[in-house]
């Protein structure tokens, strides 16, 4: 085993362009048709050697994150270690980027980078199917924090299909004050859909054929999320967020995941900028970030 150097992973935000969202399932969760697509907002792991497992923490709200072994990051080395009969003895120190609680997978990116900063430092030699299997364990979206690009998630996210994207696209993130509970968020949707007949999630071809071509005006007619009226029955505010970047010029807008981010597409770079610009002037959020996708999945540095 490697006992002698650090290891930096870096890993992506998501946003959901699609989120179809079936009914309750017997064990609690819903069944998925969830499109993810990679972001360039990163968040690095660094896995050091230590005499007990450590997290240590710095970048945005990092207040609002666990330093103990409730942390995803903890768990995932947890879990690797108890599979290769070993001491999870490492010190991970997370680089905050991606906002805190904010439906861009910003627990379950630390919870990736974790997994294959131990599996580089520790020389596990673990295959990908285990990698992906301990990523499953962890937690639906931490599957495709260590894929990237562009995947259909289906079951509860975790079941990945690889997408192709023909080209890039542009996004403005608006970061509310405040998170939004995902358990919350998807009890709202039951409560909402109480007594209705919940289709069965699919993706739409029209929005997987718009990844395909690159055309953002095809994708901003076809972005979709289930849970964006029990994040709004919940969050009432973000709906101004909505209008305001709709105003500024945006091709579309939505709540990214379970919120209380709300994301916007636009045509080019410099319409991403102008829109950025009008959302912070809006006052309707605390702060804005500007990204491209789809971006590569956790990365040794």
């Amino acid at each position: 085993m490697t006992t002698t150097t650090s290891i930096t992973v870096r890993v992506p935000a998501k946003v959901n362009v699609q989120l179809a969202v079936g009914a309750a399932r017997p064990d609690g969760f819903h069944d998925l048709a969830n499109v993810f697509l990679a972001v360039g907002l990163y968040d690095e792991v660094t896995a050091t050697p230590a005499d007990t497992l450590r997290i240590t923490a710095e970048g945005h709200d990092v207040d609002r994150i666990p330093l103990d072994r409730t942390n995803l990051a903890a768990r995932a080395a947890e879990l690797l270690a108890a599979r290769h009969g070993i001491e999870p003895n490492v010190h991970l120190h997370i680089r905050k980027d991606i906002p805190v609680a904010g439906g861009m997978a910003g627990g379950s990116a630390d919870a990736a980078g974790a997994l294959l900063a131990c599996d580089t430092l520790w020389s596990t030699g673990a295959s990908r199917s285990e990698l992906l299997d301990i990523c499953a364990e962890l937690g639906s979206d931490v599957p495709f924090s260590l894929v990237g690009g562009a995947a259909l998630g289906r079951g509860r996210g975790e079941l990945l299909t690889p997408l192709p994207v023909g080209g890039t696209f542009h996004w403005v993130f608006a970061v509310a004050d405040g998170g939004l509970s995902t358990p919350a968020v998807y009890g709202e949707f039951d409560r909402l859909t109480a007594g209705t007949d919940v289709p069965e999630p699919e993706a739409a071809p029209a929005l997987l054929a718009a990844l395909e071509s690159g055309d953002a005006t095809a994708l901003a007619a076809a972005l979709a999320n289930d849970l964006q009226p029990a994040a709004l029955s919940l969050r009432p505010s973000l709906s101004a967020t909505l209008e305001a970047g709709t105003a500024a010029g945006a091709l579309a807008a939505l709540v990214s995941g379970s919120g209380p981010t709300t994301a916007f597409l636009a045509k080019d770079a410099e319409a991403a900028g102008q829109v950025a610009r009008e959302l912070l002037a809006s006052g309707t959020c605390r702060q804005v970030r500007v990204a491209g996708s789809p971006a590569a999945g956790a990365t040794v540095l």
